[in-house]
């Protein structure tokens, strides 16, 4: 049996923070294996990060699922990140106004790749 796609993806919809927060975590873990990814996301001191890495766990857990992929060959190929919806309030100000806030959220899309090393033989003289 030959896989012609050795791409699995993962897909986190609704993130409640800006994407421009969520971009410097996804960018932090992009070429990394899929172990080391995740260690290092363990041990990253920003809050969003507990989310990047349950959608790396999600993705890794899809490739061993449904396609049966080795765990120690998967690397992070791609890790983006996409706006998603804005909840706008208002907060009361002086005079009776009101200022608007934007609460954004993003949607976080990690792509794993499988890379199988291919081993050469040894020639002997």
């Amino acid at each position: 049996m030959e896989k012609n796609n050795s791409l699995v993806r993962a897909i986190n919809k609704n993130v409640r923070t800006s994407p421009r927060k969520l971009a410097l975590v996804c960018n932090f873990i992009k070429g990394k294996k899929a172990d080391v990814a995740l260690r290092d996301l363990e041990f990253s001191r920003k809050r969003i990060a507990k989310d990047v890495s349950k959608t790396v766990k999600s993705a890794i857990s899809n490739a061993e699922n449904n396609y049966q992929y080795d765990i120690d060959n998967l690397f992070v190929k791609e890790a983006y990140v996409g706006k998603s919806l804005v909840m706008k309030r208002f907060r009361p100000r002086a005079k009776g106004r009101a200022s608007p806030i934007k609460k954004p959220f993003s949607r976080i899309t990690i792509v794993l790749e499988e890379k199988v090393e291919k081993k050469e033989k040894k020639v002997s003289k």
